[in-house]
């Protein structure tokens, strides 16, 4: 779900300023069945993720013992997630995003209840109740060319909820639904 590289360029080319550590929460929980993961819809601001749909988290903080604290307390700020409600079952792979500078780690956990979200309207536009299922949906997958700020770029996305989903966000989803693939029982639906 990466955008292909730009021509000369390498993964390990990064700016001389150290990267800022944040924390992002995937949380699985049941609704009607089925398994979801919350995303935010960013509000319009004038910086680099302004408008884009993204996992609950933020950078790291004084006083955060850990990345997974990091997403949790975001996760708590953005949407009302109480931590000690969250059972965390591992991390994924981190991922730097370079138009920003952060380095990002993905923490998964569950909510074995239905959650009570609550959106803070500062940091949060709209909430997005994505189902597994349907980011497993090959229909939901896409791939085009995009003119970036600095570049055209084949841009592989998913386009669900009259969104589109890409960047780090969508590379975070395909390592995640890579692991519901292996997990997932014969029969269907991941519940």
């Amino acid at each position: 779900m990466a955008p292909l590289p730009r021509p000369g360029w390498h993964p390990d080319d990064r700016p001389e300023t150290p990267a800022r550590q944040s924390g992002v929460l995937v949380l699985l929980y049941s609704l009607q069945g089925q398994l979801h993961v919350p995303l935010i819809l960013r509000p319009t601001y004038d910086g680099t993720h302004s408008g884009q749909v993204a996992f609950p988290g933020g950078g790291c903080e004084e006083g955060d013992r850990n990345l997974s604290e990091t997403a949790l307390r975001e996760a708590n700020e953005e949407l009302g997630i109480e931590p000690s409600d969250v059972q965390i079952l591992g991390t994924l792979t981190d991922l730097y995003i370079r138009p920003s500078n952060f380095e990002v780690y993905p923490t998964v956990g569950r909510l074995n209840a239905e959650p009570a979200f609550r959106p803070n309207p500062s940091e949060v536009a709209q909430l997005l109740e994505v189902p597994l299922a349907a980011l497993l949906d090959p229909a939901h997958q896409r791939r085009e060319q995009w003119q970036l700020a600095d570049r055209s770029a084949l841009v592989p996305h998913f386009a669900i909820l009259n969104q589109t989903i890409w960047g780090a966000t969508a590379m975070i989803l395909s390592e995640l639904l890579a692991v519901v693939r292996k997990c997932q029982p014969e029969e269907g639906r991941f519940g």
